[in-house]
């Protein structure tokens, strides 16, 4: 039986026909689709962990309790982080992969299709799981995204329901990983070595290490977790002997690395668009791969740096204090090596470019605020106030999520053959980044005047940076729809986007964050 032309061997069901509408988005192992459906749940759990922050910042917009009870508000704070985490930004990275790995490297698709869609379809599953606990009696954990015993134990049906979420979200993540080496190892174009691979797919490659070797860790401590509960164990019960101590060392092992899992996929993103925009080669290619790689390694031995507070040796809090510190080296390289390349580059500033902008500058204040937490005997003052909250935030919201939104106008014309909006694009970026420094930048001062994090209700004296946060945070949320709208208007149509969509860039996307031709930029280097 012959395929039809214009019919690719996915989208055709074999004797029956080819595959249409919802069949062959649940049934499809075509790397691009998946990409796409990982895009497209990640846009919608942006959304729904969105509206919890909200709900998290209207509460906070004045003092006394208004709109929420506290039980009601811990639940935000706890499936907030859990679902944006999860759910938006490690799904968002993981669809980027599979939609650009296989292109960047000469790949047909990727090497386990079929695995590749359980990976996916084990999410929606999995999220839904974890939004019905707000659901049960009792309402949904509220012993924040950490989970730290004894407080999570106190949660009545929906727990049972957390653990098994958590299971399936790392169950999806180690197969995607496990999906994502395969092909990097094994489906290579000729010629391509691993010194030649794009920066995206060395970044990817990284992370996918460190996920096999954190998830299971989480897997294992949520368990314990679940014993201690259900089954009499006493791993984290002091009346049992057991310590909840523990629990913190194993989670933060998991945890730490997962920073990392979270922001090296944007090294990557970054590392692509600067060089297409800057119009030169990537500055220091074997420097960025050497240094992501040291980050990767350095997250395993610095996970009590989390844990200054809990009575620590002393010599064990000089050793997290120093090894954290350690990690900037690796990290100022990178923003080094991205500030060189810029440097007298012909620069212009699509949308794209102005995203990694953002992220580059709004990063290294998230990593500035991380050396000060990294200050063991000053973290005493820091630990568990809003200087931490504003730490995080630079780092992922800043951080992760721009260089994701920087990506998708980087790639949509390629993904969809079409120009997005330009001028809504850059409106779009405007009022982020303008929004996202409302929102978190007073929260440093906060932290700092001693307001504690995950609180309902405060003092007087937090009343006027909480409400100028408060409307920054609606003010981001409300621009994120604009974004929706301009990837939705995209995707149905407009400009034809042109086979060198970067004007300028002279068709030299990729090879311009590998090795670059040391003779001529305008000269594609010859792969031996």
């Amino acid at each position: 039986m012959t395929v039809p032309a214009d019919l690719t061997h996915e989208d055709y069901g074999g004797h029956h026909g080819p595959r249409k509408g919802l069949l062959r988005w649940v049934t499809t192992t075509n790397h691009k689709d998946i990409g796409t459906l990982y895009l497209w749940f990640s846009l919608i759990m942006l959304f729904v962990g969105g509206a919890m922050a909200m709900i998290i910042r209207a509460e906070l917009f004045q003092p006394g309790l208004q709109l929420v009870n506290p039980d009601f508000f811990n639940q935000m704070t706890t499936m907030h982080a859990l679902v944006m985490i999860f759910g938006a930004v490690m799904p968002a990275f993981v669809g980027l992969a599979n939609w650009m790995i296989p292109l960047m490297i000469g790949a047909p698709d990727m090497a386990l299709p079929r695995l590749n869609n359980w990976s996916f379809w084990i999410l929606p599953f999995a999220g839904t799981l974890l939004l019905s606990s707000l659901f049960v009696e009792g309402g949904a954990p509220a012993g924040g995204w950490t989970m730290y015993p004894p407080l999570v134990l106190q949660t009545g049906a929906a727990f049972p329901m957390l653990i098994f979420s958590v299971h399936l979200l790392g169950i999806s993540s180690i197969m995607g990983s496990i999906n994502i080496i395969a092909t990097i190892m094994n489906l290579r174009a000729p010629g391509m070595g691993y010194m030649k691979m794009p920066l995206f797919v060395w970044t990817w490659f990284i992370t996918a290490f460190l996920l096999i070797a954190t998830m299971p860790v989480l897997a294992g401590a949520v368990t314990m977790l679940l014993t201690d509960k259900y089954f009499g164990t006493s791993f984290f019960n002091a009346a049992g002997g057991g310590d909840p101590v523990m629990f913190q060392h194993i989670f933060w092992f998991f945890g730490h690395p997962e920073v990392y899992i979270l922001i090296l996929p944007a090294f990557g993103i970054a590392s692509q668009i600067i060089p297409t925009f800057a119009r030169k080669p990537l500055f220091g290619y074997k420097s960025m791969v050497y240094a992501t790689a040291s980050i990767a390694v350095l997250s395993f031995i610095v996970w009590s740096h989390h844990m200054f507070t809990v009575g620590l040796p002393v010599g064990a809090e000089l050793f997290f204090m120093v090894s954290t510190m350690l990690i900037a080296i690796p990290t100022g390289v990178k923003v080094f090596n991205w500030v060189a390349t810029m440097w007298r580059g012909s620069m212009t500033f699509e949308t794209p470019m102005l995203f990694a902008i953002g992220f580059i500058v709004l990063f290294t204040i998230g990593g500035f605020s991380g050396l000060m937490l990294a200050i063991a005997p000053a973290d005493f003052q820091y630990q568990d106030s809003y200087f931490v909250v504003a730490h995080f935030h630079y780092v992922l919201v800043p951080g992760a999520v721009f260089s994701i939104m920087a990506a998708s106008y980087y790639w949509l014309p390629k993904w969809t053959g079409h120009m997005y909006d330009e001028k809504l694009g850059k409106l779009h970026f405007w009022l982020s980044a303008i929004f996202v420094n409302l929102v978190f930048f007073p929260q440093h001062f906060l932290g700092l005047a001693g307001m504690p994090r995950r609180i309902p209700d405060y003092a007087v004296q937090f009343a006027d940076f909480n409400m100028i946060s408060s409307i920054g945070a609606m003010g981001f949320g409300l621009s994120q729809l604009l974004f929706a709208y301009i990837v939705i208007k995209t995707v149905r149509g407009g400009a034809k986007a042109s086979d060198e969509v970067w004007e300028g860039a002279q068709g030299l996307e990729w090879t311009l964050s590998s090795p670059p031709p040391y003779h001529s930029f305008s000269v594609q280097p010859v792969i031996r």
